[in-house]
Protein backbone atom coordinates (compact mmCIF):
# COMPACT_ATOMS: atom_id res chain seq x y z
CA UNK A 1 0.00 0.00 0.00
CA UNK A 2 1.09 3.65 -0.77
CA UNK A 3 1.73 6.23 2.19
CA UNK A 4 -1.86 7.72 1.41
CA UNK A 5 -3.88 4.71 1.84
CA UNK A 6 -1.55 3.27 5.02
CA UNK A 7 -2.29 6.78 6.99
CA UNK A 8 -6.32 5.52 6.70
CA UNK A 9 -5.56 1.56 6.64
CA UNK A 10 -3.28 1.53 9.90
CA UNK A 11 -4.81 -2.09 11.35
CA UNK A 12 -6.66 0.59 13.60
CA UNK A 13 -9.76 1.62 11.63
CA UNK A 14 -12.34 0.09 12.75
CA UNK A 15 -12.75 -0.76 16.82
CA UNK A 16 -12.67 -4.56 17.31
CA UNK A 17 -15.57 -5.00 19.79
CA UNK A 18 -18.17 -2.26 18.30
CA UNK A 19 -17.23 -1.92 14.78
CA UNK A 20 -17.09 1.44 15.43
CA UNK A 21 -15.01 3.28 12.32
CA UNK A 22 -12.06 4.45 14.95
CA UNK A 23 -10.30 3.86 17.68
CA UNK A 24 -12.26 5.16 21.08
CA UNK A 25 -10.78 6.96 23.56
CA UNK A 26 -9.89 4.89 26.33
CA UNK A 27 -9.85 7.73 29.71
CA UNK A 28 -9.27 5.37 31.80
CA UNK A 29 -6.04 5.02 34.41
CA UNK A 30 -6.42 1.20 35.27
CA UNK A 31 -7.74 -1.93 34.55
CA UNK A 32 -9.28 -4.91 36.28
CA UNK A 33 -7.49 -7.99 36.70
CA UNK A 34 -8.74 -11.32 37.02
CA UNK A 35 -5.78 -13.71 38.08
CA UNK A 36 -3.21 -13.20 40.42
CA UNK A 37 -0.92 -15.32 38.34
CA UNK A 38 -1.93 -13.87 34.46
CA UNK A 39 -2.26 -10.07 34.56
CA UNK A 40 -3.95 -8.55 31.29
CA UNK A 41 -2.21 -7.19 28.42
CA UNK A 42 -3.06 -3.23 30.60
CA UNK A 43 -2.82 -2.97 34.15
CA UNK A 44 -1.96 0.57 34.58
CA UNK A 45 -2.16 2.77 31.55
CA UNK A 46 1.36 4.59 32.07
CA UNK A 47 2.16 1.24 30.94
CA UNK A 48 0.57 0.82 28.42
CA UNK A 49 -3.25 2.58 27.00
CA UNK A 50 -4.61 1.12 24.03
CA UNK A 51 -5.92 4.35 22.53
CA UNK A 52 -2.53 5.44 22.79
CA UNK A 53 -0.87 2.02 22.05
CA UNK A 54 -3.00 2.55 18.52
CA UNK A 55 -1.43 5.98 17.83
CA UNK A 56 2.14 4.52 18.52
CA UNK A 57 1.71 1.70 16.32
CA UNK A 58 0.19 3.98 13.62
CA UNK A 59 3.36 6.22 13.72
CA UNK A 60 5.65 3.68 13.63
CA UNK A 61 3.96 1.86 10.08
CA UNK A 62 4.43 4.89 8.83
CA UNK A 63 8.21 5.57 9.92
CA UNK A 64 8.76 2.12 9.08
CA UNK A 65 9.64 1.40 12.24
CA UNK A 66 9.40 -1.72 14.46
CA UNK A 67 8.29 0.21 17.73
CA UNK A 68 6.86 3.76 18.47
CA UNK A 69 7.12 5.45 21.51
CA UNK A 70 4.62 8.63 22.04
CA UNK A 71 4.86 11.01 24.81
CA UNK A 72 3.66 14.03 26.51
CA UNK A 73 5.70 16.22 23.96
CA UNK A 74 8.61 16.22 21.77
CA UNK A 75 11.06 17.94 24.58
CA UNK A 76 9.75 14.95 26.44
CA UNK A 77 10.26 12.65 23.72
CA UNK A 78 13.87 14.04 23.28
CA UNK A 79 14.67 13.66 26.84
CA UNK A 80 13.46 10.87 27.15
CA UNK A 81 15.90 9.31 24.31
CA UNK A 82 18.95 10.80 25.44
CA UNK A 83 18.35 8.89 29.21
CA UNK A 84 19.74 6.30 26.67
CA UNK A 85 23.60 8.20 27.50
CA UNK A 86 25.41 7.82 30.53
CA UNK A 87 28.03 9.84 32.49
CA UNK A 88 31.31 10.12 30.22
CA UNK A 89 29.50 9.79 27.05
CA UNK A 90 30.09 12.31 24.39
CA UNK A 91 27.19 13.41 21.30
CA UNK A 92 28.32 15.03 18.36
CA UNK A 93 25.22 17.22 18.29
CA UNK A 94 24.00 19.48 14.67
CA UNK A 95 25.23 23.26 15.17
CA UNK A 96 21.90 24.63 15.02
CA UNK A 97 19.23 22.23 17.21
CA UNK A 98 16.49 23.41 18.31
CA UNK A 99 16.84 25.84 20.93
CA UNK A 100 15.14 23.52 23.06
CA UNK A 101 17.00 20.42 22.55
CA UNK A 102 20.31 23.21 22.88
CA UNK A 103 18.91 23.88 26.39
CA UNK A 104 18.87 20.68 27.74
CA UNK A 105 21.87 19.16 26.29
CA UNK A 106 23.77 22.27 28.24
CA UNK A 107 22.18 22.71 30.81
CA UNK A 108 20.58 19.70 32.31
CA UNK A 109 22.34 16.60 30.79
CA UNK A 110 25.87 18.72 30.96
CA UNK A 111 24.91 18.28 35.17
CA UNK A 112 24.66 14.28 34.24
CA UNK A 113 28.64 14.18 32.97
CA UNK A 114 27.11 13.77 29.35
CA UNK A 115 29.38 15.97 26.89
CA UNK A 116 28.26 17.62 23.79
CA UNK A 117 29.96 19.10 20.50
CA UNK A 118 28.20 21.27 18.11
CA UNK A 119 29.51 20.74 14.68
CA UNK A 120 28.33 21.69 11.31
CA UNK A 121 27.10 17.87 10.22
CA UNK A 122 26.07 18.89 6.85
CA UNK A 123 30.03 17.97 6.10
CA UNK A 124 30.78 14.08 6.63
CA UNK A 125 34.55 15.38 7.22
CA UNK A 126 33.56 17.52 9.95
CA UNK A 127 31.29 14.75 11.72
CA UNK A 128 34.30 12.46 11.52
CA UNK A 129 36.59 15.13 13.15
CA UNK A 130 34.59 15.71 16.53
CA UNK A 131 33.82 11.47 17.14
CA UNK A 132 36.48 10.63 20.08
CA UNK A 133 36.72 7.35 21.81
CA UNK A 134 33.69 8.34 24.21
CA UNK A 135 30.99 9.02 21.26
CA UNK A 136 27.85 7.17 21.70
CA UNK A 137 25.61 9.12 19.56
CA UNK A 138 24.98 11.23 16.52
CA UNK A 139 22.10 13.95 17.15
CA UNK A 140 20.89 15.63 13.65
CA UNK A 141 18.01 17.57 12.21
CA UNK A 142 17.44 17.58 9.03
CA UNK A 143 16.17 19.99 7.62
CA UNK A 144 17.88 21.99 10.52
CA UNK A 145 15.30 24.15 12.72
CA UNK A 146 15.58 27.27 11.63
CA UNK A 147 18.43 27.21 8.69
CA UNK A 148 17.07 24.46 6.70
CA UNK A 149 20.68 23.01 6.49
CA UNK A 150 21.06 19.26 5.24
CA UNK A 151 22.56 16.47 6.54
CA UNK A 152 23.48 13.57 4.38
CA UNK A 153 21.50 11.02 6.54
CA UNK A 154 22.91 8.03 4.93
CA UNK A 155 26.38 9.30 5.08
CA UNK A 156 26.25 9.85 8.56
CA UNK A 157 24.71 6.48 9.59
CA UNK A 158 27.78 4.68 8.00
CA UNK A 159 30.41 6.64 9.86
CA UNK A 160 27.88 5.70 12.87
CA UNK A 161 27.87 1.86 12.40
CA UNK A 162 31.63 2.49 11.59
CA UNK A 163 31.96 3.66 15.25
CA UNK A 164 29.58 1.56 16.84
CA UNK A 165 27.48 4.66 17.56
CA UNK A 166 23.72 5.66 17.63
CA UNK A 167 22.14 8.00 15.08
CA UNK A 168 19.22 10.13 16.01
CA UNK A 169 17.36 12.23 13.83
CA UNK A 170 15.09 15.00 14.72
CA UNK A 171 12.09 14.19 11.60
CA UNK A 172 9.58 17.05 12.59
CA UNK A 173 9.90 19.11 9.32
CA UNK A 174 9.73 16.91 6.96
CA UNK A 175 7.25 13.86 8.49
CA UNK A 176 7.16 10.30 7.72
CA UNK A 177 5.28 11.33 4.60
CA UNK A 178 8.55 13.07 3.31
CA UNK A 179 11.22 10.97 4.82
CA UNK A 180 12.09 8.28 6.57
CA UNK A 181 15.32 7.98 8.29
CA UNK A 182 15.10 4.72 9.55
CA UNK A 183 15.14 3.04 5.47
CA UNK A 184 18.44 5.43 5.61
CA UNK A 185 19.98 3.38 8.33
CA UNK A 186 19.29 5.56 11.33
CA UNK A 187 18.74 4.62 14.16
CA UNK A 188 16.22 6.89 16.28
CA UNK A 189 13.32 8.98 14.75
CA UNK A 190 11.99 11.80 16.42
CA UNK A 191 9.02 14.46 15.73
CA UNK A 192 7.51 16.80 17.95
CA UNK A 193 4.18 15.60 17.25
CA UNK A 194 2.78 18.96 17.66
CA UNK A 195 3.40 20.12 14.50
CA UNK A 196 2.93 18.33 11.12
CA UNK A 197 1.68 14.66 12.71
CA UNK A 198 -0.82 16.36 14.57
CA UNK A 199 -1.31 19.43 12.18
CA UNK A 200 -3.73 21.06 14.07
CA UNK A 201 -2.26 23.55 16.90
CA UNK A 202 -4.52 22.08 19.67
CA UNK A 203 -2.31 19.16 20.75
CA UNK A 204 1.50 18.72 22.35
CA UNK A 205 3.10 15.46 21.95
CA UNK A 206 6.26 14.07 20.87
CA UNK A 207 6.94 10.66 19.60
CA UNK A 208 10.47 8.01 19.02
CA UNK A 209 10.49 4.99 16.57
CA UNK A 210 13.24 2.39 16.28
CA UNK A 211 14.31 -0.04 13.91
CA UNK A 212 16.05 -2.20 16.27
CA UNK A 213 13.44 -4.35 18.58
CA UNK A 214 16.43 -4.48 21.70
CA UNK A 215 17.10 -1.06 21.55
CA UNK A 216 13.12 -0.26 21.11
CA UNK A 217 13.07 -2.89 24.79
CA UNK A 218 15.59 -0.12 26.41
CA UNK A 219 12.92 3.10 25.56
CA UNK A 220 10.70 1.15 26.37
CA UNK A 221 11.49 0.84 30.05
CA UNK A 222 12.60 4.18 29.83
CA UNK A 223 9.41 5.54 28.76
CA UNK A 224 7.52 3.43 31.75
CA UNK A 225 10.14 4.40 34.58
CA UNK A 226 10.05 7.82 33.65
CA UNK A 227 6.27 8.24 32.34
CA UNK A 228 6.38 11.36 30.46
CA UNK A 229 3.29 9.26 28.37
CA UNK A 230 0.43 10.85 26.22
CA UNK A 231 -3.09 10.62 27.35
CA UNK A 232 -5.34 9.21 25.86
CA UNK A 233 -7.59 12.02 24.87
CA UNK A 234 -4.60 13.83 23.13
CA UNK A 235 -3.76 10.38 21.48
CA UNK A 236 -7.05 10.04 19.72
CA UNK A 237 -6.82 13.67 18.65
CA UNK A 238 -3.33 12.62 17.02
CA UNK A 239 -4.63 9.99 15.28
CA UNK A 240 -7.82 12.15 13.69
CA UNK A 241 -5.15 14.54 12.79
CA UNK A 242 -2.55 11.82 11.28
CA UNK A 243 -5.43 10.77 8.63
CA UNK A 244 -5.21 14.01 6.83
CA UNK A 245 -1.06 14.13 6.76
CA UNK A 246 -0.53 13.40 3.26
CA UNK A 247 -3.14 16.26 1.77
CA UNK A 248 -1.90 18.72 4.27
CA UNK A 249 1.68 17.87 3.67
CA UNK A 250 1.36 18.14 0.08
CA UNK A 251 -0.66 21.56 -0.12
CA UNK A 252 1.41 23.20 2.47
CA UNK A 253 4.30 21.91 0.19
CA UNK A 254 2.87 23.47 -3.02
CA UNK A 255 2.30 26.79 -0.93
CA UNK A 256 5.89 27.00 0.49
CA UNK A 257 7.04 26.60 -3.09
CA UNK A 258 5.02 29.78 -4.55
CA UNK A 259 5.87 31.62 -1.68
CA UNK A 260 9.85 31.07 -1.54
CA UNK A 261 9.75 31.64 -5.33
CA UNK A 262 8.23 35.39 -4.77
CA UNK A 263 10.08 36.06 -1.92
CA UNK A 264 13.36 35.44 -3.81
CA UNK A 265 12.79 38.13 -5.91
CA UNK A 266 11.83 40.73 -3.46
CA UNK A 267 14.78 43.58 -3.02
CA UNK A 268 14.07 43.68 0.79
CA UNK A 269 14.79 39.49 1.11
CA UNK A 270 18.50 39.29 1.98
CA UNK A 271 18.76 35.75 1.77
CA UNK A 272 16.08 32.95 1.47
CA UNK A 273 16.64 29.13 3.38
CA UNK A 274 14.49 26.74 1.84
CA UNK A 275 15.69 22.86 0.45
CA UNK A 276 13.95 23.01 -2.06
CA UNK A 277 16.17 25.96 -3.93
CA UNK A 278 18.39 24.91 -6.56
CA UNK A 279 20.69 27.47 -5.02
CA UNK A 280 20.72 25.72 -1.47
CA UNK A 281 23.79 24.16 -0.70
CA UNK A 282 21.93 20.50 0.05
CA UNK A 283 19.51 20.38 -2.75
CA UNK A 284 21.41 17.68 -4.13
CA UNK A 285 21.32 15.59 -0.79
CA UNK A 286 17.70 16.48 -0.28
CA UNK A 287 16.31 15.45 -3.71
CA UNK A 288 17.88 11.68 -2.94
CA UNK A 289 16.83 11.19 0.51
CA UNK A 290 13.37 13.22 1.10
CA UNK A 291 10.62 13.15 -1.29
CA UNK A 292 9.97 16.98 -1.37
CA UNK A 293 11.42 19.83 0.60
CA UNK A 294 8.63 20.44 2.99
CA UNK A 295 6.39 23.46 3.82
CA UNK A 296 8.85 25.39 6.38
CA UNK A 297 11.47 28.11 4.99
CA UNK A 298 13.17 30.93 6.39
CA UNK A 299 14.04 34.36 5.38
CA UNK A 300 16.46 37.11 6.25
CA UNK A 301 15.00 40.90 5.68
CA UNK A 302 17.15 44.16 5.13
CA UNK A 303 16.28 45.83 8.42
CA UNK A 304 14.83 44.98 11.98
CA UNK A 305 12.49 47.39 11.57
CA UNK A 306 11.35 45.67 8.81
CA UNK A 307 11.32 41.99 10.54
CA UNK A 308 9.34 44.10 13.49
CA UNK A 309 6.72 44.77 10.81
CA UNK A 310 6.13 41.21 9.53
CA UNK A 311 5.87 39.71 12.77
CA UNK A 312 3.07 42.21 13.68
CA UNK A 313 1.57 43.40 11.00
CA UNK A 314 0.72 40.49 8.36
CA UNK A 315 -2.63 38.90 8.90
CA UNK A 316 -3.10 35.59 7.37
CA UNK A 317 0.41 34.23 9.38
CA UNK A 318 -0.25 33.47 13.36
CA UNK A 319 2.89 35.69 15.01
CA UNK A 320 3.43 32.47 17.42
CA UNK A 321 5.60 29.94 18.63
CA UNK A 322 5.47 26.16 17.25
CA UNK A 323 4.76 25.54 13.34
CA UNK A 324 3.14 22.85 11.08
CA UNK A 325 -0.05 23.90 11.94
CA UNK A 326 -3.57 24.21 9.18
CA UNK A 327 -2.51 28.00 9.81
CA UNK A 328 0.63 29.49 8.34
CA UNK A 329 2.63 30.55 11.72
CA UNK A 330 5.52 33.19 11.45
CA UNK A 331 8.20 32.82 14.14
CA UNK A 332 10.96 34.97 15.06
CA UNK A 333 13.65 32.71 16.24
CA UNK A 334 16.04 34.56 18.30
CA UNK A 335 13.23 35.29 20.90
CA UNK A 336 11.26 32.39 20.55
CA UNK A 337 12.65 28.73 19.43
CA UNK A 338 16.53 29.60 19.81
CA UNK A 339 15.26 32.44 23.01
CA UNK A 340 17.81 29.87 25.37
CA UNK A 341 21.04 30.10 22.82
CA UNK A 342 23.39 32.88 23.85
CA UNK A 343 22.94 35.74 21.63
CA UNK A 344 26.79 34.72 20.83
CA UNK A 345 26.32 31.60 19.90
CA UNK A 346 23.21 32.42 17.94
CA UNK A 347 24.45 34.41 16.00
CA UNK A 348 27.84 32.63 15.15
CA UNK A 349 25.34 29.77 13.44
CA UNK A 350 23.58 32.32 11.55
CA UNK A 351 20.42 33.04 13.65
CA UNK A 352 20.46 36.78 12.97
CA UNK A 353 17.81 39.65 14.32
CA UNK A 354 16.58 39.75 11.37
CA UNK A 355 15.76 36.25 10.44
CA UNK A 356 11.65 35.29 10.36
CA UNK A 357 10.56 31.54 10.13
CA UNK A 358 7.55 30.84 8.15
CA UNK A 359 5.62 27.29 8.49
CA UNK A 360 3.24 27.34 5.46
CA UNK A 361 -0.17 26.53 6.33
CA UNK A 362 -3.54 25.60 3.92
CA UNK A 363 -4.07 29.64 3.20
CA UNK A 364 -4.29 30.13 -1.16
CA UNK A 365 -0.79 30.92 -1.60
CA UNK A 366 -1.77 34.07 -3.54
CA UNK A 367 -3.28 35.38 -0.42
CA UNK A 368 -0.23 34.67 1.41
CA UNK A 369 1.97 36.51 -1.06
CA UNK A 370 -0.23 39.59 -1.24
CA UNK A 371 -0.42 39.83 2.56
CA UNK A 372 3.58 39.57 2.77
CA UNK A 373 3.32 42.18 -0.19
CA UNK A 374 1.14 44.84 1.78
CA UNK A 375 3.68 44.15 4.60
CA UNK A 376 7.38 44.67 2.52
CA UNK A 377 6.77 46.75 0.14
CA UNK A 378 4.21 49.25 1.04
Amino acid sequence: MKFGTRIIHNGHEVDPHTKAVGVPIHQVSTFNQDSLDHFGKYDYARSGNPTREALEETVTLLENGTQGFAFASGMAAISSILLLFSPGDHLVVCDDVYGGTYRVLTTLFSRLGIDVSFVDTTSLAEIRKAIRPNTRGLYLETPSNPLLKITDLAGVAGIAREHGILTLVDNTFMTPYLQRPLDLGCDIVLHSGTKFLNGHSDVICGFAVVGDPGLAARIGFMQNSFGAILGPQDSWLVLRGLKTLKVRMEESQRGALAVVDWLCRQEKVIEVFYPGLATHPGFSIQQTQAAGPGAVLSFTVATIELTRRLLEELTLAAFAVSLGGVESIISYPAKMSHAAMPRDEREARGITDTLVRLSVGLEDPGDLIADLDRVLNR
